[in-house]
């Protein structure tokens, strides 16, 4: 099967796509989905949400407590409810929230040791995985890739919404 029609056929789509810009948002949400839905079984089984993963990696990264708008501006995907999230995590002795003296407003989030414990038990399956879904790819494609989807959402990743 020829490269350029996979897609159509995985879709079982009669007609060719509309353009190209669409076969290609399409392929892009299509291998996203196919990943996401890999990485959501593997955090399952150590208890976690890819949302979750992806604020106690940032916790775990930066070393220090960082405020919850701080930790909402750097997640790889937008969360809606940080606040639930942030709940969700302390409820599980994953996170522990502080007050900031000065200003009342702006509340601080840690990372506990538990949640530490568990990100290093899921370095190595983590890594795993991203071998197993991109390692086929060459170094070369890889860079070639990370180029083209960076140009792309170029333009509109200042854009909220």
């Amino acid at each position: 099967m020829a490269l350029g029609n996979r897609l159509q056929n995985e879709l079982k789509k009669k007609r060719p796509f509309e353009s190209l810009e669409q076969e290609a948002l399409l392929n892009l949400a299509r291998s996203g989905d196919q990943a996401q839905i890999r990485f959501t079984r593997l955090f399952r089984e150590y208890g976690l949400t890819p949302s979750q993963y992806n604020v106690l990696r940032i916790l775990r990264g930066e070393g220090k407590p960082l405020p919850v708008l701080e930790i909402a501006e750097r997640t790889i995907t937008v969360v809606p409810g940080i606040t639930g999230l942030i709940d969700r995590l302390e409820r599980a002795g994953m996170a522990t929230r502080v007050r900031c003296e000065q200003d009342r407003r702006v509340v601080y989030v840690t990372i506990t040791p538990k949640a530490v414990k568990v990100l290093a038990d899921l370095d190595g399956p983590v890594k795993e995985l991203h071998e197993r879904l991109a390692g086929h790819l060459s170094k070369a494609e890889l860079k070639e890739l990370n180029r083209l989807l960076e140009k792309m959402r170029g333009p509109w990743s200042a854009e909220s919404g």
